[in-house]
């Protein structure tokens, strides 16, 4: 099947609102559009690894690791650093290729990406630390919800994409 990807900007900005809430989740949908759907404007660049099946199955796998070792005690704050970078990361990666995929410029999704990704970061953060705070609930209880809406992001940007 052709893909066709529908509005490369609101889908950038939904997988970068996606990699500051949970950083490998944006390139494991990204991979998993596009290793369904491959698009002939990656081929030949550097982002075409991201079409590959095998690519998509170990970012799938991440990601679903980091949604466990999110609840855990010792995993880092998200806004650290070396957290907010990856999380950076995450997001230009999966603009860049979305936007290329399109047919646009790998530059500018990039940074809508990335620059979704670190305001995302910040504001998913902080929802969680007031929501744990003003409701009592756990803070693991309250990171399952952040996973649900995670998924649900997910699943609406891979059924808006093709």
């Amino acid at each position: 099947m052709a893909l066709k990807i529908t509005d490369p900007f609101w889908q950038t900005l939904g997988l970068g609102t996606l990699a500051g809430m949970r950083s490998m989740s944006a390139p494991a949908i990204t991979s998993h559009i596009l290793s369904h759907h491959h698009s002939k404007r990656l081929e030949g660049s550097a982002l075409n690894l991201i079409q590959s099946e095998k690519v998509a199955l170990v970012l799938k796998v991440l990601a679903v690791s980091e949604l466990v070792g999110d609840k855990l005690p010792s995993a880092p704050n998200r806004i650290s650093p070396i957290a907010l970078g990856g999380r950076c990361l995450s997001g230009a990666l999966a603009g860049a290729c979305i936007y290329k995929a399109a047919g646009g410029n790998a530059v500018t999704g990039g940074l809508i990406g990335g620059a979704t990704a670190v305001a995302s970061t910040f504001a998913s953060f902080f929802i969680r630390k007031i929501t744990v705070k003003r409701s009592h609930i756990i803070d693991p209880i309250v990171g399952a919800i952040e996973d649900a809406l995670v998924a649900g992001g997910g699943v609406a940007l891979v059924t808006t994409a093709v």
